[in-house]
Parts: C-alpha cells; sequence; structure tokens
C-alpha cells in the first residue's frame, strides 16, 4: 500500500513538470507548494490547487507559515494591500536586516494610514453578515441596517460602548421600519448579547439617528405576530383569521393594550382560537412559542375574554 501511494505522487509530480514543459512554463520548472497552490517559483506560474489531506503536526515557526493555506482578509475599506511581517520574499528567499527593517516601517506606516472608522467597517460588517444570514434577513432590512450603523460610527455613539449591541439594535430598527416579523429576543440571541445592552443601543438609534434618516420606528403589533406564531405551531389560516377577529374586536369593545407586551396578547389569542375551532394546543406549547410566561398568557385571555 505505501509502495503504491509513493509511487502516485511520484506519478503526480511528474506530470506536473511535463504540464509546465508542455505549456511552456520555463526552461527550468521547479514546483513549491505554498498557500494551497502549486506554483514555479522560477517564473511565477500557478499550476493548480495541492489538496493535502492529513499532514505531520508543525512545531516551528517556519513549519507553521509553509504549511498555512489561509488567506489575509480583505479590507472593504480603506487600503486594499496588506503588508504582512515576512521574514521571506515572494520567491521564498530569506531577507536582510535592512529588508525586515524596510518592510516593518511599511507597515506601520499603512497601518496609519486606515482611519478609526475604517477600522470600526472593518470588524462591523462582517458580523452584520453574519447575524443577517444567520436570522435569515433579506437583502433590503440588511442594506438599511447598514446604512444605520454607518451614521451610528459617523456620530462616533460606539467610542466606549459594544460594536456588537449596536449591530444588533441597528439590525432590529431596520426590521421594525420594514415591519418585519421578527423579536427582539432573537436578535439577541442569535449576536449572542444580552437584551440590556440591545435595547440600550436602541434607544439611541431611534432618538439620534432614525430621525435625521427620515425612518420611522413602527412597533411591532400583535396582529403580526398572530400569524408569525401561528405558522410557527402549524395552525391553519382559519385559526389565524379568527384570533385576529377576536383580537380587533375585543379591541374595539374597550380593550386596553398601552403598556402591554403584544406576544401575550397574541398568544392568548391563538390559544382561545385553537380551543374554538378543535385544533387544540397546550399553554405550554403557545407559550414556548411567544416567549412569554404561561400566568402572562391566562390573564391575557381572561381580559379578553371579559371584552369579548
Amino acid at each position: 500500500m505505501e509502495n503504491n501511494y509513493r509511487s502516485r505522487l511520484r506519478s503526480n509530480r511528474i506530470g506536473k513538470v511535463d504540464d509546465l514543459s508542455r505549456n511552456e512554463c520555463c526552461g527550468n520548472p521547479c514546483i513549491e507548494t505554498k498557500d494551497g497552490d502549486s506554483v514555479c517559483i522560477n517564473c511565477g506560474m500557478v499550476i493548480g490547487r495541492d489538496l493535502v489531506g492529513n499532514e505531520r503536526r508543525a512545531y516551528t515557526v517556519e513549519e507553521i507559515e509553509k504549511r498555512r493555506r489561509t488567506e489575509p482578509r480583505w479590507r472593504e475599506f480603506g487600503p486594499r494591500t496588506t503588508i504582512a511581517n515576512t521574514k521571506t520574499d515572494s520567491k521564498g528567499r530569506a531577507l536582510g536586516a535592512k529588508g525586515k527593517t524596510l518592510f516593518s516601517r511599511l507597515s506601520k506606516i499603512q497601518q496609519s494610514l486606515i482611519s478609526s472608522i475604517e477600522r470600526n467597517f472593518w470588524e462591523a460588517k462582517p458580523k452584520l453578515k453574519m447575524l443577517c444570514s444567520k436570522m435569515n434577513i433579506p437583502e433590503y432590512i440588511k442594506e438599511t441596517a447598514w446604512k444605520i450603523y454607518s451614521e451610528v460610527a459617523k456620530k462616533k455613539l460606539t467610542m466606549g460602548r459594544s460594536i456588537d449591541g449596536f449591530i444588533a439594535a441597528a439590525l432590529y430598527a431596520a426590521i421594525r421600519v420594514h415591519e418585519f416579523p421578527r423579536l427582539l429576543e432573537e436578535v439577541s440571541d442569535a449576536s449572542m448579547t444580552s437584551r440590556r445592552t440591545v435595547i440600550r443601543s436602541l434607544g439611541m438609534i431611534v432618538k439620534e439617528i432614525l430621525p435625521e434618516l427620515n425612518l420611522k420606528y413602527r412597533p411591532i403589533t400583535a396582529e403580526q405576530l398572530v400569524f408569525r406564531f401561528g405558522n410557527d405551531l402549524n395552525l391553519t389560516m382559519n385559526t389565524q383569521k379568527h384570533a385576529v377577529e377576536m383580537l380587533i374586536k375585543a379591541t374595539k369593545r374597550g380593550l386596553i393594550r398601552t403598556g402591554k407586551d403584544p406576544k401575550g396578547l397574541a398568544a392568548s389569542v391563538i390559544y382561545m382560537a385553537a380551543k374554538e375551532t378543535n385544533e387544540r394546543k397546550t399553554q405550554a406549547e403557545v407559550a414556548e412559542v411567544a416567549k412569554v410566561t404561561e400566568v402572562t398568557l391566562r390573564s391575557r385571555a381572561k381580559d379578553i375574554k371579559n371584552r369579548i
């Protein structure tokens, strides 16, 4: 088995050299693997990807650098070039003392050319992209969230505060602007940020940023959450419509909704409507989907029943 594997590797290398001579690479092709690619170090021609499975462990700095395949992350803002603190040049030759000093100085100069806002954007943009993909947020809401966060960074509201909190708050503000059915708890859980931090950042955004962008923050209503919770509980559309009709009827007859969590109202009418249409759901199931307690569900259901 080992002999077959070695002969296969040897034939692959010979085949690569033959391909190089066929493609007229250079007179003396010298293949070397760097960053996951097979490259001729004499002329710079890239042969192809070098995909390797298990390797021996790397112990020294030179072995780690030689086997590294990940590339530096490109900057979306500021200078696109990256000057790494390497000890070799493009052909793998060791740099002298003057060369190391030169590239170290160039790296410091490049870092000084990047402003604080660009560094902030460079950290925040991937986090917002990851959060939107985790929650399946549409592209238009993502663009609005980035516009809101850009204004936050320009006003320097993030100084001394959590960037993650402002990213989650900007996304939730965009969700509320477009009236998308997502809860604050879902955003805080997905971003792994405390609810208190998100609420504090959200208050600053609603007060200082949204009026300048001419965006209107629309609080989530119980009617929107009825359809959201109904779909999560696999209820039919007739049951969901009946729940909305019960809520509208109770509101017209004097149900006070000010200061009450819309999640509790939506959960209570869903529970009552499912009970009347023989699609029974337990209080625990409805409360778990709505993220409220069973006590809140029963008290809101009692208020609605009295009004109806």
